[in-house]
């Protein structure tokens, strides 16, 4: 079986958006070479948003190249790797069906899956297409964010190894379905205790409120 390789390794600085979202880091490029990644991410990367983006839980953004591809066969346009924002573009790795504390070792780092990357408005001014939030939801393909457990360094060609799954079927994609457009989900995410807090605290919150 072919291994799952990263395709690009890439990152960006703030930088002013179109319309009204002001600065922004989601224009990421590929790099060369080795890069190191840390707990609050990738050298050469930031996260201009704080409030909304970066942390040790959402360090790395991963996106696979097959969903990148589809889009660009479904919107007619070119797009690169790092163009939806992503620090690594993947190939042969289903990122929405991983599962919520999954371990990805890649180069010398290992990194831990923790939750869907949630739509924004500067997503839709970057990429310019109209009700793109919402097509983007509808369509049900985030990506995954990933936390640094080990310090390391990765880069392009990388192979990615699966170390670890845990013992439940909360996914990517199923934690964003409850996060976006079924609700009826949102009790599932309880059964990943390696959930971020806020999206634990969300999850438990919404239970007992409707239990």
């Amino acid at each position: 079986m072919t291994p799952a390789t990263v395709v690009a390794v890439n990152v960006g600085r703030g930088k002013p958006m179109p319309g009204n979202s002001g600065m922004s880091s989601i224009d990421k490029r590929a790099v060369q070479g080795r890069v190191a990644a840390r707990r609050l991410g990738l050298d050469g990367d930031s996260q201009t948003d704080t409030a909304n983006h970066g942390g040790p839980e959402q360090a790395v953004y991963a996106y696979a190249m097959e969903d990148l591809d589809d889009w660009a066969r479904l919107l007619d346009r070119e797009l690169r790797p790092g163009q939806f924002g992503e620090n690594l573009s993947t190939r042969g790795l289903d990122v929405t069906g991983a599962l919520i504390g999954e371990t990805w070792r890649i180069g010398t780092t290992l990194l831990q899956v923790t939750r869907p990357r949630i739509p924004c408005v500067v997503f839709q001014d970057w990429l310019a297409e109209p009700h793109w939030v919402k097509r983007f939801t509808d369509d049900g393909r985030p990506g995954a964010m990933l936390r640094v457990l080990e310090e390391g360094e990765l880069g392009e060609g990388d192979d990615i190894v699966i170390e670890d799954r845990p013992d439940h079927d909360v996914t990517i994609g199923l934690v964003f379905r409850a996060r976006t457009t079924d609700r009826s989900l949102i009790p599932r995410m309880l059964d990943a205790p390696q959930l971020p807090k806020a999206d634990h605290q969300f999850a438990v919150r919404y239970t007992e409120e409707n239990s």
